[in-house]
């Protein structure tokens, strides 16, 4: 029997959990769950990064009581991508960090794409432009705190380091800052430099490692760079997936993709704005992000402000009895990127757009839900136009296979099969990942046998229909425009 301690830190929560590899099964034990409230500084948006290493010192602590009187072979981080934490001489972070969402790269990826040019900044990295990329968030950055700098790591490397890692980077999460060449796997040192700012980041960059690697020690449990970003921890943990097979990640984003061997540079890809991330034992998610469940959770904010507070079940069970496919809106609008009045939002796109703007509850969450549902059909297209593959199915993992809703939509509107699991894809990716690196498990392909003979998986087969097809030429008219 093996044990490992997964750290899975999502943009709204955090939690540790305790994973079990026996007999070729794996099961899963949930030690901790936190919430991950970003904080507002000024005009700011931040994350609390003392309010995080304390959820996960504590997730460790009951991880350990869990697995009394065993050996813990080992300790992972994943997290979202993107962001950043500066340190300075001593190891401590020079500011708060920013939060992805924050305001302050406003208008930084169209300066960047200006300067050393959108092509070239995609034949060097492969990565799909969006304005919160770590690139255009040190493009944004302060010069002084640059300066005082010694180094920059990811956030899931951050905290590993606080936990007894080195300062490295894991190369796929380091991959999603679309600072690296996905051809070598190593940090596009030039492509940083020609970034001209006034205080140079290339000095900062750690080195980078391979998922599996062992960076250090937390109180004799070995630590490991794992896949630390989560949607590579996901994709790791997608049981049956194969050539013929897209993944969807599905959660406050959405990641839609194929697992390939190698990078994918073409112009198609890039006019398709498709993103080369790098996973775990040499492979490359070609993938796209779509907006998620961010829209939705923002508008249940919403209703929880005006006094209406809707939990989740009964938000799904009101789009049910909604009528279907009243508008069509693309969730990818850059207007709900940002957190605040989303039910507003959502009305002025409809109204912009000649669509009646929904008012109740369940007919808002509908439209959000065929949304998503009629994005991933369009991004399964480019992926097909790109790469030349056919998709066959769909295996969806993450937080959203409990939406049954979305599960259906999502293979009536893309007209595949979906295969449907498991929710805790990150964290038994992160598992597994570990377990290949000490040697646990000898493969990747072993490793998702490993995970199809331990859970069970849902199935939808699609349900095609003229007005699913009539939506979808309605939100391509409106990605046209």
């Amino acid at each position: 029997m093996h044990h490992f301690i997964a750290i899975d830190l999502g943009a709204a929560s955090g939690r540790v959990v305790l994973g079990r590899l026996a007999d070729g099964r794996l099961t899963l034990a949930e030690a901790h769950r936190f919430d991950n409230v970003p904080l507002k500084l000024g005009e700011t948006l931040r994350w609390d990064v003392e309010a995080i290493e304390r959820g996960i010192r504590e997730g460790v602590s009951r991880a350990r009581t869990l697995a009394v009187g065993e050996e813990i072979h080992g300790l992972a981080v994943d997290s979202w991508g993107v962001d950043y934490v500066l340190l300075d001489e001593h190891d401590r972070p020079v500011a708060t960090p920013f939060h992805y969402r924050d305001h302050r790269t406003d208008g930084a990826m169209e300066q960047v794409c200006e300067r050393i040019g959108r092509d070239r900044i995609f034949r060097r990295t492969g990565v799909q432009f969006a304005p919160f990329n770590t690139i255009y968030q040190l493009a944004a950055e302060d010069p002084g705190a640059i300066r005082r700098a010694e180094r920059l790591l990811m956030t899931a490397d951050y905290y590993a380091h606080r936990l007894g890692g080195q300062t490295i980077g894991e190369v796929t999460l380091a991959s999603t800052s679309q600072l690296v060449d996905p051809r070598t796997r190593t940090w596009a040192l030039d492509l940083v430099e020609e970034l001209a700012l006034e205080a140079s980041p290339a000095r900062l960059l750690p080195e980078l490692v391979e998922a599996g690697a062992l960076i250090g020690d937390c109180d004799g449990i070995p630590v490991i760079a794992a896949a630390a970003h989560d949607t590579a921890a996901a994709v790791a943990g997608c049981p049956g997936l194969g050539p013929e097979g897209a993944f969807l990640s599905s959660g406050t984003w959405s990641l839609m993709g194929l697992e390939l061997p190698q990078p994918v540079l073409t112009p198609a890809a890039l006019d398709a704005n498709l993103s080369n991330e790098l996973g775990i034992c040499g492979t490359t998610r070609l993938l796209r992000n779509i907006m998620g469940l961010w829209p939705l959770q923002e508008c249940r904010r919403d209703w929880a402000e005006a006094g209406r507070d809707t939990s989740w079940e009964e938000l799904i069970a009101l789009a049910q009895q909604a009528k279907p496919l009243s508008a069509v809106i693309d969730p990818d609008d850059r207007r709900f990127l940002a957190p605040g009045n989303m039910v507003g939002k959502i009305g002025e796109v409809c109204r912009e757009t000649g669509q009646t703007p929904p008012e109740e509850v369940g007919q808002i969450a509908r439209v959000v839900l065929e949304a998503l549902a009629l994005k991933c059909r369009w991004t399964l297209e480019r992926l097909e136009e790109v790469t030349g593959h056919t998709v066959t199915a769909v295996h969806m993992v993450g937080g959203g296979v409990r939406n049954r809703l979305l599960c259906r939509m999502t293979a009536d509107a893309c007209a595949r099969t979906l295969v449907a699991g498991p929710a805790e894809a990150t964290a038994a990716g992160n598992v597994l990942t570990q377990a290949i690196g000490t040697g646990a498990i000898g493969s990747l392909k072993e490793a998702r046998e490993v995970l199809a003979k331990s859970l069970e998986l849902g199935e939808y087969e699609p349900q095609t229909s003229s007005a699913w097809d009539e939506a979808y030429g309605r939100l391509q008219e409106m990605i046209r425009q």
